[in-house]
């Protein structure tokens, strides 16, 4: 009597096996889709800094004419950037509006595509020399919103996948004491 010795695969084991590298590989996309929305966030968070950074430095070198830089309203994208030269704050303002538009890198079509998502920017005076700087942009998806007490963008970003009562609003803020000269 011959006895036959099974080798290799059956079907349905070759199916299990598939399956397995199937979930596998799903869970490595979702992961690799996760690590870009993070890198996205962390991107336009350091774009935020840099341009918050660029103003405070622009302020503290004019100590003089600090008070010329508050706005009264939000500065940046779907604004129009104030066209004054006759002072350094206007033209630095001007400057400020257009980085947070983008203008450090132009796409096709002549698109500033070079900073955050909706990037806009805020400047008020806390008094005795003392500014609070805030820059807001759209974020990637909803997480919480910013503490009320920091205003800027406010609303601005509600509408989009979930985004709802300032959910996608993601905000960095800086205190600049300017000296009394």
């Amino acid at each position: 009597m011959l006895k036959f010795r099974q080798r290799g695969f059956t079907l349905i084991e070759l199916m299990v096996s598939i399956l397995i590298i199937s979930l596998g590989l799903l869970g490595l996309a979702r992961l690799q889709m996760r690590m870009q929305l993070s890198d996205m966030e962390s991107y336009q968070r350091a774009q935020a800094l840099l341009l918050i950074n660029d103003i405070s430095s622009r302020m503290t070198a004019n100590p003089n004419n600090a008070s010329g830089y508050v706005t009264t309203s939000p500065v940046g994208s779907g604004m129009t950037c104030p066209t004054g030269s006759s002072t350094r704050q206007q033209v630095d303002l001007a400057d400020w509006c257009n980085s947070l538009q983008g203008a450090a890198e132009i796409g096709g079509g002549n698109v500033k595509a070079g900073a955050m998502l909706g990037g806009r920017g805020c400047i008020q005076s806390l008094g005795s020399n003392q500014y609070m700087i805030t820059v807001a942009w759209q974020g990637v998806g909803p997480i919480s919103s910013p503490p009320t007490s920091v205003a800027c963008g406010s609303g601005s970003y509600n509408g989009s996948s979930g985004c709802i009562n300032d959910l996608c609003r993601r905000v960095v803020t800086t205190i600049v004491r300017v000296a009394t000269l």
